[in-house]
């Protein structure tokens, strides 16, 4: 089943025309890994599902994206409401400077879901359980976040979004800023909340895109090449561009 159908999109920065006419159907609960080189379009595209693109100057678009049938940009979108529901994890952590567990609650309180301390309390908990934290951190929750290995910090970053139940998670090369053994727990954990969440993730490894997507799609200049299963883009791609891409040929 489809959540996310992109249709006939184009988007621009002033007069550069960076995504031109995707179309693109996202299936529910699996992790597509968007690929291609620098400069591709698919962080472009990645952060047009939750209009985070909205707040750069000059972007304009056209065409439709919908999630759960209907059209993010439509005009009477609720874009507080629709970011809630897309959260995103971006390549570096981000957490903010005060304590793990206001990092966790901070969603909940600024988005007035909860002022219960019981229940922010109970998400907090689980939040850091599902991103596999808790066990780490429950003796330090008042601490800062900063203190935390980039790998925690990334995980808590992640426990920050689900702690406000989206439907769909978007990651922004989490792992660029890990080291191979931080790299494999993120994955692990990618594939784990996958059975809860959508998941779109940009990655220029291609080895990670492989282990853990069960989609890719292949974006060259702005253009969608390609879109398949992921195992098919890389033993059996349909497109001579594809292949030297996943070949190594260039990147």
């Amino acid at each position: 089943m489809s959540k996310i159908e992109i249709k006939n999109f184009n988007l621009y920065y002033s007069d550069f025309h960076a995504l031109k006419n995707v179309n693109l159907s996202i299936k529910e609960k699996c992790i597509t890994a968007m690929i291609g080189p620098s400069g591709c379009g698919k962080s472009t595209l990645l952060r047009s599902i939750n209009r985070i693109n909205d707040i750069i100057e000059g972007v304009s678009v056209n065409g439709q994206i919908n999630i759960d049938g209907k059209n993010i940009y439509d005009e009477n979108t609720d874009v507080d409401f629709l970011r809630r529901n897309v959260g995103m994890v971006f390549q570096r952590p981000n957490p903010f400077p005060i304590s793990i567990y206001e990092n966790v609650a901070f969603g909940l309180k600024v988005n007035r879901i909860t002022q219960n301390k019981k229940e922010i309390s109970f998400t907090v908990e689980k939040s850091l359980r599902d991103v596999w934290l808790w066990d780490a951190v429950k003796d330090k929750l008042k601490k800062s976040a900063l203190m935390l290995s980039l790998e925690e910090q990334q995980r808590l970053c992640i426990a920050r979004v689900i702690a406000i139940a989206p439907h769909i998670i978007l990651l922004d090369e989490p792992c660029s800023s890990l080291d191979p053994a931080a790299t494999h727990k993120i994955e692990e954990l990618t594939m784990q909340l996958s059975k809860n969440y959508t998941i779109v993730i940009v990655t220029h490894n291609m080895q990670q895109a492989a282990r853990i997507s069960q989609d890719a799609a292949f974006m060259l200049l702005g253009d969608l090449i390609e879109f398949d299963k992921t195992e098919k883009i890389f033993t059996n791609p349909s497109k001579k561009s594809t292949e030297d891409y996943v070949s190594g040929k260039y990147g």
